[in-house]
Formats: structure tokens, C-alpha cells, sequence
């Protein structure tokens, strides 16, 4: 079976990225996302570690993942796993918790494997909406899932703050990332420039962000490509602009983040064309 996915927009529900794949060997790196991930597994099993829990989902499961909570995802069994995914913002989440009054506070799931035949349909029928259906149709039924979701398998989560230990290293840290994506320093020089010791500087990183400093590097270089993607600019000037070496760099740490090709997401992303499954093979 060939590896076939499709990352899409849909204008009625533009803060919502879409998802529709089938994937047997790819696997996804250990990332975070800025939003939520949502999805029903069609068939197959996918399998994850979600923040040191191996977690598995088979066809008629649907997973949810917490912004920002590290994470992999590859085949469970042999024959891979097909699946829909939505990725709606915290914005777009926590207003419709608020337009529920649901208690205040981040939506945040607690179980990230969901046993929920209805919400799974639901959720399959939504996105399948934003294929086929009018602008009504995608943004009714996708408002309707986010909200049985939000009110079976919710709790509210205020803001977590870093821990006192280290907070303040691992906050500077984080701003001469965002500041160096094309000339990043050393683990040593890093530490150096927020006045800490670079193991200690890196336990405290890697627990505050739940990535070490080089792969939240790579996520940051990710998250502005698909920015610099999304504006158009070719895939070739995107990957010197966010710091790798070539488009071959971009192209490897792009797939195994976002889970399609650079060229692939700039083709879709931001623009609605009804997607046929399977029109990019991997």
C-alpha cells in the first residue's frame, strides 16, 4: 500500500488545519504541535509515545493531543494506518469552550486515546465536510465535534508557569533560539549567554519545553517554513531563510514533523481545493 497524504484549509474554518492520510513506514519525529491534535484512525493502528507513555489507536479510536506536549506517531502493525486529521488553534478551542461555559481554563484532554464511537463519526463527518461540503455544512459540523468533544472528554488547565528552578535560564534560552534559527550557538555558548551550566541548563529546558534545545530549534525552523510556504516563497529560499543546509535538510525535518513534503503543504495550505486521497503519494 502506498503512503498517500494531504494537508489542506478549508476558508470557512481557516483556523483549522486538515489532515488526510495513510501512512505504513513514515514515522513522525518526537514534536509538539501549537494547537490541538485531533483525529479518528480509519484503519490500521497508530502507535505513540506521548510524553514517555506509549499510547495505541486503532480504526474507530480517536486521538487527542495537548499543545505543546511532545510526541512521535508511527505504524502500530504492519499494514500502517489511515486516518483524518483536524489541528484547531488554542483560540479556536478555548472560545468554544467559553461560548459552552464550560469551566474556565485551557481545554486540556487528559486521556489522549478515546473510545467514542459518536464523536468519531462526527469528527470523520466534519472533516469530510471540508471536502465536499459547502461552507455552512464544513464550519456547522465542525463547530458541533469540537463541542461534544470539549464537553465529554474536557477539564479545564490554567497556564502552567516553568518551574521556579531554572525558569529564567530556560525562558532566555528559548528567545536566542527564536533569535538565531540561521546561526544557532553551541549547548556550551547557549548557556554561557543565560548564565547557566549547560547540563543543568539543558534538564531544565528539556522539562519546560519537553524537547531538548536542538529539536526545538528544528520545530522553530518548521513552524516559520510553514509561515514562508503559506507566503509563497519557493521551498528552495525557504530552507536558507529558516536556517538548513538545502531544500533536501527542509524537505527530511519538514516530513517528519508536519507528515507531508514542503512542495506538497505549499500546494493546499491556506487555499481550499477539494482534495482527492491519495492525489500526493509520499
Amino acid at each position: 500500500m502506498r503512503e498517500q497524504a494531504r494537508f489542506w484549509r478549508h476558508p470557512a474554518v481557516p483556523e483549522v488545519d486538515l489532515l488526510k492520510a495513510r501512512y505504513v513506514t513514515h514515522r513522525f519525529t518526537r514534536h509538539v504541535h501549537e494547537g490541538y491534535a485531533i483525529g479518528v484512525i480509519l484503519e490500521g493502528v497508530e502507535e505513540f509515545d506521548y510524553r514517555g507513555t506509549l499510547n495505541r489507536a486503532a480504526a474507530g479510536q480517536v486521538v487527542a493531543v495537548n499543545p505543546e506536549h511532545e510526541h512521535t506517531g508511527q505504524a502500530g502493525e504492519p499494514g500502517g494506518w489511515a486516518y483524518r486529521m483536524l489541528y484547531p488553534s488554542i483560540d479556536t478551542l478555548s472560545s468554544l469552550a467559553a461560548e459552552l461555559r464550560l469551566p474556565p481554563g485551557t481545554p486540556h484532554f487528559p486521556s489522549q486515546v478515546l473510545t467514542d464511537p459518536d464523536l468519531a463519526r462526527l469528527l470523520t463527518s466534519a472533516h469530510a465536510a471540508t471536502e465536499h461540503g459547502n461552507d455552512l455544512a464544513a464550519s456547522t459540523l465542525i463547530r458541533t465535534a469540537f463541542a461534544r468533544l470539549l464537553r465529554r472528554h474536557a477539564i479545564p488547565r490554567p497556564a502552567v508557569e516553568l518551574p521556579a528552578s531554572g525558569d529564567l535560564a530556560v525562558r532566555r534560552a528559548v528567545e536566542v533560539l527564536h533569535e538565531s534559527l540561521i546561526d544557532p550557538p553551541s549547548l556550551d555558548d547557549l548557556a554561557r549567554a543565560v548564565q547557566a551550566r549547560p547540563f543543568p541548563l539543558l534538564r531544565a529546558f528539556k522539562a519546560a519545553t519537553g524537547l531538548p534545545p536542538h529539536a526545538y530549534l528544528t520545530q522553530l525552523r518548521v513552524r516559520h517554513a510553514r509561515r514562508l510556504l503559506e507566503a509563497g516563497v519557493r521551498p528552495a529560499q525557504v530552507a536558507a531563510e529558516v536556517g538548513f543546509t538545502d531544500q533536501a535538510h527542509l524537505n527530511r525535518h519538514f516530513k517528519r514533523i508536519v507528515g507531508v513534503p514542503p512542495a506538497a503543504y505549499q500546494r493546499t495550505a491556506g487555499t481550499y481545493k477539494t482534495p482527492e486521497i491519495g492525489s500526493h503519494t509520499l
